[in-house]
Order: structure tokens, then C-alpha cells, then sequence
């Protein structure tokens, strides 16, 4: 199995190290042992894992030079996807994850400890509200999100995190066509424009992915995001 891992690397053009394999067997081992308990992943089967959550988080590199980026936050991370990833992959990154549950958050604070990954930081909240505080607003070369929501949604989440010349990456699969075409105008609003959408097909299978890029020309009016539950109730662009 793991040389399966390792052949669906090479060919998006990641070569582990050994302290890299050890650490994404110790990260499924331990989102296993927590699903047990709480919610984390409907898949937990070792080929599955590896293939649905770690490759699928690593094929970014399809779409951004991930040897550019400095400062990565997650939004919506869940189990730590893609961003854990990410930073095991790409040890130079500073990464910041944000999830809303903090059980999930605790888990997080686990796997950083035992995989002894540093300039790792864990936020336990709504996007709206960080998105706010200037420490965390357009402080990020790029803002990553595999959350399900609607793409106008995910860009009043993100956008305000990243910093002018910045990009935010969604994690799409599906037909994105309508999304984007609905989205076009929240994403102006929020000072971004699209600027491509990547397609592929995750290695070695027939799992459609795109990626969604948006680049951040201007800087964020204050006035986004709204108050927190606003952009998931009423997508920007469609109510006004």
C-alpha cells in the first residue's frame, strides 16, 4: 500500500522523505484512533486515506508552486485537510488551521505534538470573526479550503485572509461551472478575480478534482466578511 502512496506521489512530483512517510502513517493512525471516538473522516481504510485525503491535498501542486508560498491558512480544515498535508509535504510553510469545532481542534493540537511539526498554529472559530483581527487579515500568501460550501460563500471566508498579490485555492470536485458563473461578482466584491481552474483526475484513478483559483488584486473592503452565518445564509453577489 505504501508503495502505492509513494508511485501517486512521484507522479504529481513528490518525493518523501522517511521522516515525511512516518509522519503521514503516525497522522493516519491517529485520525483512525480518534474517528473511533468523534467524527472525523468517513474513510479510514489505509489505501483510501492516502489516496481521498493525503495525495488529494498534495495535488495542489497542479495548480500553485507551492516553493513560493510562505504563509498557508486553512479554512474549514476538519481533520487537518488539506493544510497537515501541506505542511508535512512542504516543511517550510507556516501554516494556520481554523475549524469551528473544538474537538476537532484538539485533535489537531494531537497530531502537531506527535509529528512534531512546528510554526503550526490551530484556531478554534468562525472564519467571519478571525478574518477580522489584523494579525490574521491578508497576512497569507495563500488561503487553501476543502469545505463544502458554495463557492461564493468560501470566498467571503477566504479572500479576506489573503494578502494583495495572494491566492485562494478551493478544492472542488464535480462540475464547477455554475458555481463560478455565480460567484464571479462576490469574488470582485471581495477584491479577487478568477484566474483559472485546474482539472485532473487524482493519480491512478477516476476521482475528478478542479481547483479554483482566485487572485487577490485589491485589498478587502472592511465591510467583508459579514457577520458570522451571513455568507452561508445569503451568498454575496446573489442577495444584493
Amino acid at each position: 500500500m505504501a508503495d502505492r502512496f509513494d508511485t501517486q506521489l512521484i507522479e504529481l512530483g513528490i518525493t518523501l522523505t522517511e521522516k515525511q512517510k512516518i509522519q503521514f502513517h503516525r497522522y493516519y493512525e491517529l485520525l483512525v484512533e480518534w474517528n473511533k471516538v468523534m467524527n472525523l473522516t468517513g474513510i479510514t481504510e489505509y489505501d483510501e486515506v492516502n489516496e481521498k485525503h493525503f495525495v488529494d491535498s498534495l495535488a495542489i501542486i497542479k495548480a500553485v508552486k507551492m516553493e513560493e508560498i510562505h504563509s498557508v491558512i486553512d479554512i474549514g480544515t476538519g481533520a487537518g485537510f488539506p493544510g497537515i498535508p501541506l505542511k508535512i509535504a512542504f516543511p517550510h510553510l507556516k501554516v494556520v488551521l481554523l475549524d469551528s469545532l473544538q474537538k476537532r481542534i484538539h485533535f489537531l493540537d494531537t497530531v502537531i505534538e506527535e509529528l512534531g511539526l512546528e510554526e503550526v498554529e490551530t484556531l478554534h472559530g468562525r472564519a467571519e470573526d478571525y478574518a477580522k483581527r489584523k494579525e490574521y487579515r491578508e497576512q497569507f500568501d495563500l488561503c487553501v479550503s476543502r469545505a463544502v460550501a458554495n463557492l461564493a460563500t468560501l470566498s467571503e471566508y477566504c479572500i479576506p485572509y489573503i494578502c494583495v498579490g495572494g491566492s485562494f485555492v478551493s478544492y472542488k470536485s464535480g462540475n464547477v461551472e455554475e458555481e463560478l458563473n455565480g460567484s464571479k461578482k462576490a469574488i470582485r466584491l471581495l477584491g479577487g478575480e478568477l484566474s483559472g481552474v485546474v482539472k485532473f483526475q487524482l493519480p491512478g484513478t477516476e476521482i475528478g478534482r478542479s481547483f479554483v483559483q482566485i487572485k487577490k488584486n485589491e485589498s478587502t473592503k472592511k465591510r467583508y466578511p459579514r457577520k458570522a452565518g451571513l455568507p452561508a445564509k445569503e451568498p454575496l453577489g446573489q442577495t444584493q
